[in-house]
């Protein structure tokens, strides 16, 4: 009886230490392995160093933009004309430099397609300028919002206002530019804006960004936070693995890394180019306005270079993706390193302008080049999802 009784205690109490040790298993807020502190300083990295920076970057310059528009449409001259154009380059570039994250906030509030869709629906466009309604809702105090609301995304963001101020590669000249083109500009630009800084806030938090744009989020009523969690984007990346986030383990925000590396380096070789290389759709060009497209796919490479790489700005780069590949397979990190910069040497190979030379040899090897690179980022999935 007493044998039992004590074999009753030790069976007690190992079932209690058993869930004790499952219950600090199961705790957000206890590392789990080296592994995962590793990645969570990576994945920290990578929001605050390349994430955030960038759409900073993207907000602060489509604020510019649009007061270069505005400026232009109340002077129409054409050096005011040539800093648009100017200014319409160095915005794009930073969203261009956006495309290894199209995941989080940029996906659930649906602002690529808004902001990025093209070929731009040219009939429907002309229809649009012609129409004295559209025009009148457009040139109204809130004409931003209208085509927000109103607006297909075919006539919307970067290739809209590109058709405006841009042909054949050319900015055209100011007396080119009708009034009713220039009201549509300007509230298309202020949309844009709005966005760019709706993308700023919802991954950096409202308390984040500058007086100014909490002004613009407040009057226009943009929604910056996901309706699943009370985090900002940022941090909720940051909390992987921790209760409240959606990503259910570390290992899950840093592959979620190389899942937005691995989607734009496919999309850069089989469709931006690949499609137009192939005969697919010759009309599907980018940026066939200004000819800006070879930047277009460039910036996406690099983009994908400063995630992998851990930041933004390379004089800034820390804790990084290929720090810790290389730590469990350093000829898969040499790969992707390799294939990064191959595909942006292939791109920049291409003649220019690429609206006038999709067909070349030259665009077939970048459609290689991106399937390497696409190839040698699942490796690194392989590594990070099996490293130890």
């Amino acid at each position: 009886m007493k044998k039992k009784t004590i074999f009753g205690y030790y069976l007690s109490m190992g079932v209690l230490c058993a869930g004790l040790f499952a219950a600090c298993d199961n705790d957000p807020d206890i590392d789990s392995s080296e592994k995962d502190k590793t990645l969570s300083g990576i994945i920290t990295q990578y929001v605050n160093k390349t994430v955030i920076p960038t759409y900073k970057n993207l907000a602060d310059e489509s604020l510019v933009l649009y007061k270069t528009v505005e400026t232009f449409k109340n002077e129409k001259t054409d050096a005011n004309l040539k800093k648009v154009a100017d200014q319409w380059i160095k915005t794009r570039g930073y969203w261009e430099l956006s495309e290894a994250f199209l995941f989080g906030a940029v996906k659930d509030f649906g602002i690529d397609p808004h902001i990025d869709t093209w070929p731009l629906d040219e009939k429907a466009f002309l229809n649009t300028l012609d129409d004295k309604k559209s025009i009148e809702s457009m040139d109204s105090e809130d004409g931003d919002v209208w085509v927000d609301e109103v607006l297909g995304d075919r006539l919307l963001g970067f290739h809209g206002i590109e058709y405006i101020f841009y042909k054949e590669g050319k900015v055209k000249s100011a007396n080119e530019i009708k009034d009713n083109e220039l009201i549509y500009a300007l509230a298309v630009t202020g949309d844009l804006r709005n966005q760019c800084i709706r993308l700023e806030a919802a991954w950096a938090g409202y308390d984040a960004v500058s007086k100014e744009k909490q002004t613009l989020i407040d009057d226009r009523e943009l929604v910056i936070t996901p309706s699943t969690s009370s985090f900002a984007y940022g941090e909720n990346m940051i909390k992987a693995g921790q209760l409240g986030s959606g990503y259910p383990t570390v290992t899950a925000g840093a592959n979620a890394i190389l899942d937005g590396c691995t989607t734009i380096s496919e999309e850069v070789g089989n469709l931006k180019i690949g499609n137009a290389y192939r005969g697919d759709d010759k009309n599907y060009l980018e940026s066939p306005y200004s000819y800006n497209s070879l930047e277009d796919f460039e910036d996406n490479i690099v983009s994908i270079q400063n995630a992998y790489l851990g930041g933004a700005d390379d004089k800034n780069r820390g804790a990084s993706l290929s720090n810790y590949i290389k730590s469990v397979n350093p000829i898969v990190d040499a790969k992707v390193i390799a294939a990064t910069e191959n595909a942006i040497a292939k791109i920049r190979a291409i003649p220019f302008p690429f609206e006038k030379n999709f067909a070349s040899t030259q665009a077939g090897e970048a459609i290689e080049a991106c399937s390497e690179l696409t190839a040698a980022l699942n490796e690194a999935k392989q590594a990070l999802l099996s490293g130890n």
